[in-house]
């Protein structure tokens, strides 16, 4: 018997897994189905009784019938009365009461009245005309061309900051370009976060100079992302992409590029290969001998 009582909570939770209607109870699930079922055999009996009723009535009470039709054929032709008016219509049997009296050559012109509907357009226009200059002219409410014209540059400048955040948090070492608005934000960056080991000007110290022609891991903008992104473990740098944003790596970037051959006072020695690039300051690539851009070391 207690084998059986121990098993039974286990047959009703197979039995609402397999159900899967959405209770804690089989039989709430069981009785709420019923009710369904009794609601929409109800529904049906009622749609029954009343067309029987109606074929009753239509038997018993055909003068009841023709009333209601009657008055449905009222409503229709209200409907379509009202309609004429708004749209100026006059059936053709009315005609002969807004003939105007003159003709010429036979023909004859009707006195049609202007329609509802052009009349409440030409009003409206007025009316509408009649607030604008108030607004706009008059109280000085509403924005005149130069005041719209500088508060859509305003929104414009703001969805242009905006977008340019989120490139550049977007930015990477392959989409990453010199950019000497972001110069100026990268040196505070550096100044935090890079002066222990490179030194206040990039003359180097424990880490190399950023400032004269020798690279160690490439000199270009998009090397110099990678490296500060993913850090050198073997020489002691770590990886800054857990701590710096996307567009800050790109601004510290940018901040590099820009000491290329500024002579800083007391540089350590160099370091890795000679690479040939123009002036820093232009944000020209490394360049090679023959003027071509020279792959990263």
């Amino acid at each position: 018997m207690s084998l059986l009582l121990d098993t039974a909570p286990a047959t009703v939770e197979a039995v609402q897994s397999t159900w899967g209607f959405g209770t804690d109870n089989l039989y709430t699930d069981i009785l709420i189905i019923v009710l369904i079922v009794v609601m929409l055999a109800l529904l049906a009996s009622a749609l029954m009784v009343n067309r029987a009723m109606k074929s009753i009535i239509k038997i018993t009470m055909p003068e009841l019938v023709k009333e209601e039709q009657l008055k449905k054929l009222a409503n229709k032709g209200w409907l379509k009365r009202s309609w004429n008016k708004i749209m100026g219509i006059r059936p053709i049997s009315e005609e002969k009461d807004i003939v105007i009296d003159h003709e010429y050559d036979g023909i004859r012109e009707l006195d049609n009245p202007i329609p509802i509907w052009f009349n409440f357009l030409f009003y409206g226009t007025i009316f509408f005309g009649v607030v604008y200059l108030f607004i706009y002219q008059v109280s000085g409410i509403g924005m005149n061309q130069d005041q719209e014209y500088a508060h859509e540059m305003v929104v414009a400048e703001k969805e242009r900051q905006a977008y340019l955040a989120a490139s550049a948090s977007n930015v990477d070492e392959n989409t990453v370009e010199f950019e000497p608005d972001m110069a100026v934000e990268g040196k505070a960056i550096f100044a935090t976060n890079c002066v222990a080991c490179h030194g206040g000007n990039g003359e180097g110290g424990i880490g190399p100079n950023l400032t004269d022609k020798f690279w160690l891991h490439g000199g270009e903008i998009k090397d110099l992302f990678k490296t500060i992104k993913y850090g050198v473990p073997d020489k002691g740098m770590v990886p800054w992409e857990q701590t710096l944003s996307p567009a800050q790596i790109a601004q510290v970037a940018s901040y590099i590029v820009t000491l290329r051959d500024t002579h800083p006072a007391n540089p350590k020695e160099a370091q890795g290969e000679e690479v040939a690039y123009g002036n820093a300051k232009d944000a020209a690539q490394p360049k090679d001998g023959t003027g071509t851009e020279k792959e990263a070391e």
